[in-house]
């Protein structure tokens, strides 16, 4: 069982009570709780980098014409402090996989013939990208533009030509397996082809295959259809009509992007709010501004231009609104944790102090 199909069982399991839109949200929620501590170690280490940067500052002026021996004294630096300036990298690092794997998923055969077509509040898919082709399963007939592209569902039904037949036949990469026989052109039947070899089968069973059904989907549409290939020669043969279609923007999916946009900034606002007390070199703040205003505009125009699923972009949004909250309870805590320290300090300083007797 590979990673696609577990995430899509993990999915289908978190969706019982309010369908997948609910389980993408528990999802997230789920990782994000599992990644807690993370979140906990990256603000502490951004607040000590924080206290720390006068320091390091000083010494990258003092040793900036020996960049070696400036490393060395900065290496030096953060191992007395016991400060890794990596730390505050690695929540991002883990949710990446998590993201492509997610991403990948939504966008397989599996799910779109399993859950493609459900949806949640104001989405109406949400393996639906900004802007698709319109497509309806099942109805025997493919829309499809010039350039779409065609990929197999993960198994096969076979027929024998001894009257037997075997089923869930593995196919070995479903997303090249399938290819079309000359040109594609909207309105007119759309002949596939599939070579013997892409079946996970014995080569004594090869030779007695004469047809097997497969569900083919159109990865612009995520339409998908169940073809009947028959065999001639060495590959399986199957002509399905299609009807031409145009591109349309989902708006359900742009209002998506919007919110990433603005849960994005929002974040990086508060983010900065609780620093706000922090002692901040003016070029790092102009700096961290910079990026804070640059990267969620980077970051939303690329979702306009690379087609990321509804589901995708409901993850990302709701993950967002998890960090405001964790940002806000972290550094409340961290606050008090301070503050209690400060006041132990206090407490030690006036009970060390010498006791003045007054004068006679």
């Amino acid at each position: 069982m590979d990673f696609v199909t577990l995430m899509i069982k993990l999915l289908k399991s978190l969706s019982v009570v309010g369908g997948f839109g609910v389980g993408i949200i528990l999802l997230t929620v789920v990782i994000r709780v599992l990644m807690w501590p993370l979140g906990v170690s990256q603000q502490r280490s951004m607040r000590i980098m924080q206290t720390l940067q006068p320091k390091m500052k000083a010494i990258q002026d003092r040793y900036k014409n020996d960049p070696q021996l400036m490393q060395k004294k900065m290496m030096d630096f953060y191992k007395e402090h016991k400060f890794n300036p990596m730390a505050g990298c690695f929540p991002l690092l883990i949710q990446m996989p998590i993201f492509i794997l997610l991403y990948t998923s939504l966008m397989s055969p599996q799910f779109i013939s399993m859950a493609g077509d459900t949806s949640f509040l104001f989405i109406n898919r949400l393996d639906s990208t900004l802007k698709t082709s319109a497509g309806i399963s099942n109805d025997g007939t493919m829309g499809a533009a010039k350039y779409d592209t065609f990929m197999l569902n993960k198994t096969a039904k076979v027929y024998f030509n001894d009257g037997t037949e075997l089923d869930s036949v593995k196919i070995e990469k479903p997303n090249k397996a399938l290819s079309i026989q000359g040109d594609l052109i909207p309105g007119e039947p759309i002949d596939f082809k599939i070579s013997l070899d892409s079946l996970d089968l014995k080569f004594s069973q090869l030779d007695k295959i004469q047809k097997a059904e497969v569900k083919v989907t159109n990865m612009q549409t995520k339409e998908s259809e169940d073809a009947t290939f028959e065999r001639k020669d060495g590959i399986l043969i199957n002509s399905m009509p299609s009807i031409p279609v145009k591109n349309s923007l989902h708006y359900d999916v742009l209002l998506l992007i919007v919110l990433f946009g603005l849960t994005m900034v929002f974040s990086q606002k508060v983010m900065m709010a609780t620093n706000k007390n922090q002692k901040i070199d003016p070029a790092q703040q102009a700096m961290q501004k910079s990026m804070n205003t640059f990267m969620p505009i980077m970051l939303t125009a690329t979702f306009i231009f690379i087609p990321i699923p509804a589901g995708v972009l409901l993850y990302l949004v709701v993950s967002n609104v998890f960090q405001v909250v964790q940002t806000v309870v972290i550094n409340k805590q961290m606050d008090k944790e301070e503050e209690e320290k400060k006041q132990r300090i206090d407490d030690d300083i006036v009970a060390k102090a010498k006791k003045i007797e007054p004068k006679e």
